[in-house]
């Protein structure tokens, strides 16, 4: 059975750092992409950073370019997002999420997600 189980959210004041975790369990070789996805009360799920397995290219979201690092350790099947100088527009349930493509409806396997709460 397939699981992706988030953690390492938390409250943290404005322009500290997170580093998300994602542990990967029942792994299948049809995933071609991991990413992470968030989203924030009264808005759409939106994409933060994805890794494509194929040449691990990464994509980032603009509003987080600079600032988050999606990073991979294969040994231990875990995915993480280090987020930096965060904002208060970073506030969200953070998803990590699996599939064979990389956009949101491409994904089919998806954690129940860990809160990111900002401080000013």
């Amino acid at each position: 059975q397939v699981r992706l189980a988030e953690s390492g959210g938390g409250s943290v004041q404005a322009g500290g750092s997170l580093r998300l975790s994602c542990e990967v369990s029942g792994y299948t070789n049809s995933w071609n992409c991991v990413g992470w996805f968030r989203q924030s009360p009264g808005k759409e799920r939106e994409g933060v950073a994805s890794i494509y397995i194929g040449d691990y290219s990464t994509y980032y979201a603009d509003s987080v370019k600079g600032r988050f690092i999606i990073s991979q350790d294969n040994a231990e099947k875990t995915l993480f997002l280090q987020m930096n100088s965060l904002k208060a527009e970073d506030a969200a349930m953070y998803y990590c999420a699996a599939g064979e493509y990389c956009p949101e409806s491409e994904m089919n396997y998806w954690g129940k997600g860990t809160l990111v709460t900002i401080s000013s």
